[in-house]
């Protein structure tokens, strides 16, 4: 057994086992704390004889637990697709406008609402939150759906990459107005909306959101092949026998839809996406997406847990902003590598 297969074999069950303490953490851990023995009795069904520790548990934690490992696993590799497709260390989920598509359509039906129909969206509860991620999926699938047909009919990479952001561009300006001519309400509605959260279901949505990107993103798996080849370069792929446009196609559509649930959803969560990847090479030290994608999935999950749990830190009465601790977890991540790209160019 080479000494690189006993390393990735003690690695997998310890990033499984370190996931598996900060899930713990998120569920014991807040304003209340719960003893890990009351959080499992609660979790199996034993029942607890604290009903204000049940409540917490049931209604708070555990939904936003569930969330954030579905988020963290959605766009860690959604972020892993998008670099390899890009060979862009800087590239994330959102590179292609998608998030910004999706905040278009929230855009439209928080903030065009009350100047048409004069009422707010969030004052509706559940059919409110409905329409925001209906809205939300529509805007993010139309720019997806653009992005796909762009992809199939102009061959470069590069080109697809740069009308992309365009699009994003487009959307955010879009929005600019859209703020401008509305109430401050609303304004103030959808910039909650924006500061991303795991804490806007209950638990059976919290369960149908986990099973709807965590299966997709195992799914990337069966693209592991495809991205070693592109990883080479797309004329050397391309001599080994790859389809480079139906490639670039199934990337961008998983790691589209991938990036449009979770924002739909949760709200455009940044930075998760962009620093994930590095860690994942960081910690399998392969160019073998196989592991690089297992690898995203757990530090994905781990890293979107670890927010959770920074953004409502024992002893807070009130939660932070998920966006708010992402950027400060990952923003120190982009700037190593770009640090460490500019150390080997001399």
């Amino acid at each position: 057994m080479t000494p690189t297969f006993q390393r990735k074999s003690v690695l997998i069950p310890l990033s499984l086992g370190i996931l598996l303490i900060l899930t713990a953490l998120n569920l014991a851990m807040g304003s209340v704390n719960i003893p890990i023995a009351g959080v499992v009795d609660i979790v199996t069904g034993k029942g607890s004889s604290n009903v204000i520790w049940e409540n917490i548990l049931l209604r708070t934690r555990l939904p936003q637990t569930i969330v954030a490992l579905g988020a963290g696993m959605a766009l860690g590799v959604a972020g892993l697709l998008m670099q390899t497709l890009f060979r862009n260390p800087l590239a994330g989920p959102s590179v292609l406008g998608i998030s910004s598509g999706s905040s278009l359509g929230v855009g439209f039906v928080l903030l065009v609402a009350g100047q048409v129909w004069g009422f707010s969206f969030s004052r509706l509860g559940i059919w409110g939150d409905l329409a925001i991620i209906t809205a939300s999926l529509g805007g993010a699938f139309a720019v997806l759906a653009l992005i796909l047909f762009i992809s199939h009919k102009i061959g470069g990479t590069l080109s697809v990459l740069i009308i992309g952001v365009m699009i994003g561009y487009l959307s955010n300006s879009v929005v600019g107005v859209l703020k401008f001519y509305s109430m401050e309400e609303d304004v103030h509605n959808y910039v909650i909306w924006g500061l991303g959260s795991f804490s806007r279901m209950s638990v059976d949505r919290a369960y149908l959101f986990a099973m709807i990107t965590i299966v997709p993103s195992l799914l990337a798996l069966f693209l592991s092949k495809s991205l070693n080849l592109m990883a080479l370069g797309d004329r050397y792929a391309s001599n080994l026998g790859l389809k480079i446009k139906r490639a670039r196609l199934l990337i961008i559509l998983c790691a589209g839809t991938l990036t449009a649930i979770v924002t739909a959803f949760c709200g455009p969560i940044i930075f998760i996406g962009m620093a994930v990847p590095h860690l994942a090479k960081l910690v399998s030290r392969t160019s073998n997406h196989l592991y690089l994608i297992c690898n995203a999935c757990i530090l994905g999950a781990a890293t979107a847990l670890l927010c959770n749990l920074l953004a409502r830190l024992p002893g807070m009465e009130s939660e932070l902003p998920i966006n708010s601790v992402t950027a400060f977890i990952g923003a120190p991540v982009v700037i190593s590598v770009i640090w460490k790209k500019r150390k080997e160019n001399f």
